[in-house]
């Protein structure tokens, strides 16, 4: 085994864990889940069969990461974030042929305590606030928050808020690497 595993934690055959990966205490990764390398799940997390789970992905404690979420390198999951995977669900309907692709893109972070609602796309690097609740896909480098989540910013990839207009143009200088940033048509770009 060339990753952490606590002893209270279970990992079902056939799950795929990446090395320096780290599972901490009551953990439960099922068969089917893929989990790549350096990933940390935190106590009480609980992952799928058809999840993806990118390198280096930080999934902090009480969260569960249903079927047919995605998430890709560096994605940040706060503590008791919430997943879903069917839109309108009901305990006497099944509805596991119904489920909807959640997909969360590189570098992206989910607030504390926020719900992801099934279907959508978290844009690369995008920063989603604690508690809010996001029912439709959010752009790379947003930053949303409420209920239901709006966008109210741009965030670099280092984690800070750009000083930028929601629409229209323009360009801002993160002040931690230098790195510019510009707006236009509504999509921010690296420069």
């Amino acid at each position: 085994m060339n990753y952490f595993k606590h002893d209270s934690a279970i990992v079902d055959d056939g799950a795929q864990i990446g090395v320096d990966s780290r599972i901490w205490h009551f953990v439960h990764v099922c068969s089917g889940a893929k989990i790549g390398k350096g990933v940390s799940l935190g106590q009480n997390v609980f992952v799928g069969n058809k999840v993806v789970i990118g390198d280096h992905c930080k999934v902090q404690n009480n969260v569960s990461v249903y079927d047919n979420v995605y998430l890709d390198e560096g994605v940040f999951c706060g503590p008791s974030m919430v997943f879903t995977n069917v839109y309108n669900p009901r305990s006497l309907i099944e509805r596991k042929d119904e489920y909807k692709d959640t997909v969360v893109k590189k570098g992206a972070s989910l607030g504390a305590n926020c719900t992801i609602v099934c279907g959508v796309t978290i844009g690369a690097y995008a920063f989603v606030g604690a508690g809010a609740v996001v029912n439709k896909d959010v752009p790379d480098y947003a930053l949303v928050v409420g209920v239901p989540a709006r966008h109210v910013g741009w965030m670099s990839e280092y984690g800070e808020q750009l000083e930028l207009p929601l629409k229209g143009e323009g360009s801002a200088v993160c002040s931690h690497t230098g790195v510019v940033y510009t707006l236009k048509d509504g999509c921010l770009i690296k420069s």
